[in-house]
């Protein structure tokens, strides 16, 4: 038995801050490592102590296992929690780890190395009569072997990277012709997430669900399984709404399912929490003879909180007991299922722009409380960066049925406020209520059929936008708003009206961006408690606000005789407007923007800082609208930037590898054409 006095964190964020909760728990002291970006990021703020260990790219801090291992030996640590992502499914570390005389709170380095490369850990499973999906395994990488066996397995096919998961250096290819594209551009991404270009090829199942078993194994031989979770909701192969247990999930194939995960696992001698990845034929319901292996995640997943919800457990708590030598805390027959689990994963990012990553300063950020679960590594006042994966939150919520579970989900995100960046909740909400996804109508391309209501923007009203102008304008004093049901606020009285303003009428000119055009808007005081909106695109005369008032983000407001309530939070950015569960955002104008530019324009514009890893054009080539010029990575999510109109390329300002910032020009086509 090994005592774990004091744990070293080998990660950021909200992973970060939900192993230390538990250590904190058991009464154990917790190390936080952070680069310069994350000086004052709140897992740093949480740990009893943190250190720096480098600058703002993970390649030069939290993938530095020298660093690390340094971190920890001066801290007196005698363990290393590694979360998830980063190191911590990487057999080098755990043995560093090891040799440096600290206990991995993980499995052995022995067991990734056996699951770490798909095409290995399929053979390997084949042997343990584990079912695995059809397909290319092998060593052999050239275009023509690749693309022959593709023909031999039959379209569509995947192709997979070899190294890594979750969803990277993937693609599904429907057609022959297009397989030497995809071929290229999982490379690439494989080789930027993974330093391994190699893939694989597989059978595409036609109507599959993802479903996975949460497995745990000891040091003594035991293992069990926790049951499964569905996590079929996906964009891009990347999870977006998990979920436990599977919705109609029949007895006899969850023990199946189960049996086979616990034989994967002890097929390698596993010990610590750890996950196997199955794809599910969906096209006939839930058959137990229609699953089969994908792969093992050898570490703590992102959606494990829907596991413990619906178990009762602490996952993270028995990570630590197995790794202090403890046998698992419970057998198979004394573990069950309570109720059902949901969780969605908020980020920063553009839903209607094709989940474009984001970036921003969190003006506010506020959660609902209640029986809803927030797992967070940021507050109010902190910065999603480009560096690392832009997640905000994950919001869990537990009923007894799914039906329960979907509406305290839906209901939390539309009381979640966020402002400083755009984030995905009103995507997120409108999946829990999905018609198809709610009738338990899953497979993979639930979200893909679905996309365009998914991703359709509630349009704010009328009064909605010009309260968002009158706010823009700084003009509307802070006084006490009565409680609900009052329907009023307290009067403003000529004291609160700023100097001169009793004796005229006071009027500012306030622009604000409406649908992608900048608007300029006239406000006026009409009297001590009414206001008029102008301008813009309103008719003349404008709407007039019988009464305003705010104190602080709480605002009521009258017009038409109806009075009502929002929140609201203005910032030099934008004005964002929280009203019956949907969010709306007013830009403030900040001169050109990437949009304008790449809009029928000349030029091919950054739209957010990346690195550029493929340029496609040169000066003087031909190009037609739509087609791809340059390809860069941005927030771990590989990005194609087309030509915005037919035309001849004048210039191109970057090359492979360069890096550019938000905005940045990469290329320009000739006037010359523009006037043709």
């Amino acid at each position: 038995m090994n005592t774990i006095s004091k744990i070293l964190i080998a990660n950021r964020g909200e992973i970060a801050c939900r192993i230390i909760r538990t250590a904190r728990k058991m009464g154990i002291a917790t190390v936080a490592v952070y680069s310069e970006a994350d000086a004052a990021a709140m897992h740093v703020e949480m740990a009893d102590e943190a250190v720096l260990i480098g600058p703002a790219a993970a390649s030069e801090s939290y993938l530095k296992i020298d660093t690390i291992l340094d971190a920890a030996k001066r801290a007196g640590a005698d363990a290393i929690h590694p979360g998830y992502g980063f190191l911590s499914e990487n057999p080098e570390f755990v043995e560093r780890v090891e040799k440096a005389g600290l206990i991995f709170i993980g499995p052995s380095a022995k067991a990734i190395r056996a699951m770490g490369l798909k095409d290995a850990a399929k053979a390997l499973m084949e042997k343990a009569k584990v079912p695995v999906v059809p397909g290319y395994h092998g060593e052999a990488q050239d275009l023509v072997v690749l693309a022959g066996k593709a023909n031999e397995i039959g379209f569509p096919v995947l192709i997979k990277a070899r190294a890594g998961g979750g969803g990277k250096g993937m693609r599904k290819v429907d057609r022959q012709e297009d397989f030497p594209a995809a071929l290229s551009s999982a490379r690439r991404e494989a080789k930027a997430s993974f330093g391994d270009d190699r893939v694989l090829v597989e059978k595409c199942v036609a109507t599959p669900r993802h479903i996975e078993i949460q497995v745990f194994g000891d040091s003594h031989g035991n293992a069990v399984h926790l049951f499964e979770r569905d996590c079929s909701a996906q964009r891009r192969h990347q999870k977006v709404i998990e979920e436990a247990p599977a919705p109609g999930m029949p007895e006899e194939m969850r023990e199946a399912m189960g049996a086979a995960a616990v034989q994967a696992a002890k097929a390698i001698d596993y010990a610590g929490a750890g996950t196997v990845e199955f794809i599910v034929d969906a096209s006939e319901g839930l058959r137990a003879d229609r699953f089969w292996f994908m792969e093992m995640n050898t570490r703590l997943q992102v959606e494990h909180p829907v596991t413990e919800m619906i178990t009762g457990l602490d996952l993270v708590e028995w990570q630590i007991r197995v790794a202090s030598g403890e046998a698992l805390p419970l057998s198979q027959d004394q573990l069950s299922i309570d109720g059902h689990a949901v969780e969605a994963r908020i980020y920063a990012e553009d839903a209607e722009k094709g989940f474009l990553p984001a970036v921003g300063r969190l003006a506010h950020l506020s959660f609902p409380e209640g029986d809803i679960r927030v797992d967070s590594g940021v507050r109010t006042g902190d910065k999603i960066t480009p560096f690392y994966d832009p997640m905000i939150a994950k919001v869990i919520a537990h009923g007894k049925t799914r039906s329960e579970a979907l509406g305290k989900l839906a209901g939390a995100l539309g009381r979640t406020e966020i402002a400083g960046t755009v984030t995905n909740t009103a995507f997120l909400a409108r999946l829990c209520r999905d018609e198809d996804f709610a009738a338990e109508r899953l497979d993979t391309g639930v979200i893909d059929r679905n996309l365009a209501g998914l991703t359709a923007r509630t349009p704010a009203s009328e009064p909605i936008t010009l309260l968002a102008v009158l706010a823009a304008s700084g003009m509307v004093p802070a006084v006490a708003v009565a409680g609900a049901g009052a329907g009023v606020g307290k009067p403003v009285s000529v004291a609160d009206i700023g100097p001169f303003e009793a004796w005229g009428r006071p009027a500012r000119t306030v622009r604000l961006e409406l649908d992608g055009t900048d608007r300029d808007f006239r406000v006026a005081r009409d009297g001590k408690e009414a206001w008029v909106v102008s301008g813009g695109p309103l008719a003349d005369g404008g709407l007039r606000f019988d009464r305003v008032c705010h104190n602080g983000a709480d605002w009521l407001f009258a017009t038409g005789g109806v009075t009502r309530r929002c929140r609201l939070i203005s910032s030099d950015s934008e004005v964002v407007v929280f009203h019956e569960g949907v969010t709306h955002r007013f830009a403030r104008p900040k001169g050109l923007r990437a949009d304008d530019l790449a809009a029928g324009g000349d030029q091919v514009v950054s739209m957010m800082p990346g690195i550029i890893k493929q340029v496609l054009v040169e000066p003087g080539q031909e190009v037609r609208a739509g087609e791809a010029m340059v390809i860069m990575e941005a927030m771990k999510m590989e990005m194609t930037l087309s030509a915005p109109r037919d035309g001849t390329v004048s210039e191109v300002m970057v090359a492979a590898g360069s890096q550019v910032a938000d905005g940045a020009v990469l290329a320009t086509l000739s006037e010359e054409a523009r006037a043709a």
